[in-house]
């Protein structure tokens, strides 16, 4: 073995300190020290979870004390020192710091025994390979990096498809050089590290093709929400630097952790086809690095497989277990050979130090809407537009000002924390800005595609990421209010307080709430903000416009069969809904569009009469097992189906809306039961909501055909006294507190118990009004479902009730 090279694992830390070169196999996450952050996490993913089934490219690392050694044989000690203090005098730039340092650095040569030990090693990196000159990756790891309490993720360089000898010598000069950033020395400043305190290791790692197919990023966690239940992963075709880099906007998928384990179960809550207009490659004559434009077959296909994905997120939850902690994870798949790979593991830095304080904001006096986006954030902020095209403008930068721009990378980083909220026309959610904007705090868009067009600089604007995965730029400034609730503290009750949710991508902001399932899942909202297709539309395509027909054809791309794409859309958003109440009960009800809501759907008009009063008409239970939309019911129950079967989510129960009549509600069970969901098959419940006189009269006879009653209250209201509950002349007299609607509640809930079914109220009512909620544990309701932002509230509400009762 030649000389600086370790062998055989060291057992003494300080016999590693005299090594220049150190295989992965050699390494564990015990050794930042010696290889910094990112080489000894890779060292442990070799190490270790390789032998376990994580493919992992083998490699080598330079130590700390190589670099050490450069420093000293090279003369570079003092000059450093000197160039650093003339900085802190204010004699010197931060630039013209960093440039000194690096220049000094990229001007030294490696000592015989360093060099000699870089040689050795890729040349057997390359035997192992059966490769001459094979394509590594050349990566800078600091001895301070990846700690819990700061990310130094960007500071450093990274070189790839760096192919011979002279090459990697070169890049691993060009890494040590990189420890002396503009960003990187600002961050250490920052963050109170002493410089001479770091050092910098390089690691060279097997090039995996993802050229020849796709790369991307993951999280253990949701890395909005901090929702510990839900891997991310993004992915793009070619090098994964384009997604890092926030270069592309990505596919990204969503699995849900708990159920990854279950045998045949495919639980991917979200798969959204990112725009994916570029992607890099190697170079010609294979050196370097090109990019090129994508194809349309490229930009309209996902990336990954479900099978990939979900291998993907095994993956990440065995790194997540094996450290303990949440983790942002690197990924490629190798064009030659088909497999995929982990290239990088971290700790996450943002969501795992984030206080269990929840922050509810409203944002209210909104002006027009302008552009949208992925959300970052959960915040919302308002000020006025600094648009940049390039960091060379960064000198104009006012402090407190919205940054707008194409794109960042670490060198806008002085920037970016200076702004009170950050706008780019590219990126997902694991890229550059969103990575730094969640350490920083801020709220942003990213993947706008036309930010830096729409809006002009010096615009006052507002940026809303408050409302869940999109977020949303409107013009002037808005009102923002932020309350914060102590989630800690809430009361237990024995009445459930369960979750009103319609909006998949607002989901999983509230998985903090101590909720007892979801009591309200409404899907028509989930088929007019996702799918926005008429199913009937789907099914008989030759009986909707030209101009329709355009529109579905566009939002139906990747789908042979159109179908598959309702089916497969709606089961997906359920599925996040059903993410947040898992394992408690989560109630889907079926849809109940209103004749004149389905007809403004994509396609909806060729299929919908015109009713004078569609409150009152074909709606709900009605519509499942008429010939004008039985067809698309199948579609629907399908999709429960799916969900519950496929996905794995067996706390999901289903509602029937608007049920007339006992004799109805046969036609629908057995409707039902044709399309394969039938009551108690496979411990289904099936629900009924109680939202019409003819509902409390019969509730024996409805009881004796559901698993529960509902009470909508508006609804019940509604038609209990004859007004409409839209009507603004008539609004003073709309009150769910009327003695007669509570006789109404009072009744169905004595009546459902008296005969084995469970009660609960989806409404607004015991927010509005504590005396409410007081009366409803009175008359011994089971649950209480309410919007998430006045659920705390709620709460409080229930627990002063229960604690009334048991004193009287």
């Amino acid at each position: 073995m030649a000389v600086g090279i370790v062998g055989p694992r060291q057992s003494e830390g300080a016999a590693m300190n005299a090594r220049d070169v150190i295989d992965f196999a050699d390494l564990t996450r015990r050794d930042i020290a010696v290889v910094g952050g990112k080489n000894a996490s890779l060292g442990e993913l070799y190490s270790v979870l390789r032998p376990l089934g994580v493919n992992v490219p083998g490699g080598f690392a330079t130590s700390a004390e190589a670099f050490r050694l450069f420093l000293v044989e090279n003369s570079l000690v003092a000059p450093i020192e000197k160039a650093l203090a003339s900085y802190h005098a204010g004699l010197r730039s931060l630039a013209e710091t960093g440039s000194t340092i690096r220049q000094l650095i990229e001007s030294g040569t490696f000592p015989h025994r360093t060099e000699d030990a870089i040689r050795h090693a890729y040349r057997r990196l390359g035997l192992d390979a059966r490769e001459d000159d094979i394509a590594v990756a050349v990566r800078s790891s600091a001895t301070a990096e990846d700690l819990p309490e700061a990310s130094f993720a960007g500071q450093q360089e990274t070189f790839l498809n760096v192919r011979g000898e002279e090459a990697v010598i070169d890049a691993c000069r060009r890494c040590f050089a990189s420890l002396y950033t503009d960003r990187a020395i600002l961050y250490r400043e920052t963050h109170g590290f002493a410089h001479e305190a770091v050092a910098l290791s390089v690691g060279v790692q097997h090039m995996i093709r993802a050229d020849q197919a796709g790369a991307g990023v993951m999280f253990s966690i949701d890395t909005e929400s901090g929702c510990p239940d839900v891997v991310m992963v993004d992915a793009a075709w070619g090098l994964g630097e384009m997604v890092v880099q926030g270069r592309v906007d990505p596919d990204e998928y969503q699995v849900f952790k708990p159920l990854l384990e279950t045998v045949g179960k495919r639980p991917i809550i979200a798969r959204t086809v990112g725009a994916k207009k570029r992607k890099m490659i190697y170079g010609r004559g294979e050196t370097g690095l090109r990019e090129v434009p994508t194809s349309k077959i490229e930009r309209d296909a996902t990336v990954l497989d479900n099978t990939e994905i979900l291998q993907l997120a095994r993956w990440a939850v065995q790194i997540e277990r094996h450290y303990g902690c949440a983790m942002d994870i690197e990924w490629a798949k190798d064009g030659a050979d088909g497999e995929l790979y982990i290239l990088q593991a971290r700790p996450e830095t943002v969501q795992q130090r984030r206080e269990a304080l929840h922050q509810a904001f409203s944002v209210t006096g909104k002006g027009a809407l302008l552009v949208e986006g992925a959300a970052i954030g959960q915040a919302a902020a308002s000020g006025r537009t600094c648009l940049l095209e390039d960091i060379a403008e960064m000198d104009r930068f006012e402090d407190g000002a919205i940054l707008v721009a194409p794109t960042t990378d670490p060198d806008w980083l002085p920037v970016m924390k200076r702004a009170a909220a950050i706008v780019t026309d590219h990126g997902g959610r694991t890229s550059h800005a969103a990575i730094v904007s969640r350490e920083l705090g801020l709220p942003a868009l990213v993947g706008t595609g036309n930010a830096t067009r729409i809006l002009s600089d010096g615009q006052d604007i507002t940026v809303d990421c408050s409302a869940g995965e999109r977020g949303f730029v409107y013009s002037g400034t808005a009102n923002i209010e932020t309350r914060k609730i102590d989630l800690a503290h809430l009361p237990r009750t024995q009445t459930k307080t369960m979750l009103n949710m319609a909006n998949p991508a607002a989901a999983l902001r509230w998985w903090r709430l101590p909720a007892d399932g979801v009591g309200l899942v409404r899907m028509e909202f989930v088929i007019a903000n996702t799918l926005r297709i008429h199913p009937m539309a789907l099914l008989h395509p030759g009986r909707v416009t030209a101009e329709a027909a355009a529109e579905i054809a566009k939002l139906t791309q990747g789908y042979a069969d159109k179908a598959e794409y309702f089916v497969d859309g709606l089961a997906t958003g359920l599925g996040r809904i059903a993410a947040l109440g898992w394992p408690d009960p989560v109630i889907v009800r079926m849809s109940d569009f209103k004749t004149n809501e389905y007809a403004e759907l994509i396609g909806g008009d060729a299929f919908e009469p015109r009713e004078a009063n569609p409150m009152i008409g074909f709606r709900g239970a009605s519509r499942y097992y008429s010939d004008l939309y039985r067809d698309a019911f199948a579609l629907e129950c399908r999709a429960i189906k799916r969900l519950r079967e496929e996905m794995g989510f067996m706390n999901v129960a289903v509602m029937i809306p608007f049920c007339r009549s006992a004799a109805e509600a046969d036609r629908v069970l057995q409707t039902m039961a044709e399309f394969g969901l039938v009551r108690g098959d496979k411990d289904l419940e099936i629900y009924v909501m109680c939202e019409i006189p003819s509902n409390v009269v019969e509730a024996q006879a409805f009881a004796q055909r559901f698993d529960g009653f509902s009470i909508g209250s508006n609804d019940l209201t509604q038609l209990t006294l004859g007004i409409d509950r839209d009507s603004e002349l008539l609004a003073g007299q709309f009150d769910e507190r009327d003695p007669a609607v509570k006789w109404m509640i009072r009744h169905v809930i004595a009546e459902a118990h008296r005969h084995g079914a469970k009660v609960g109220l989806c409404g607004q009512g015991p927010s509005d009004h504590p005396e409410f909620a007081r009366f409803l544990v009175e008359s011994g309701i089971d649950s209480i479902s309410v919007t998430p932002d006045s659920f705390a509230e709620v709460r409080r509400h229930i627990s002063h009730a229960e604690q009334a009762e048991q004193a009287a």
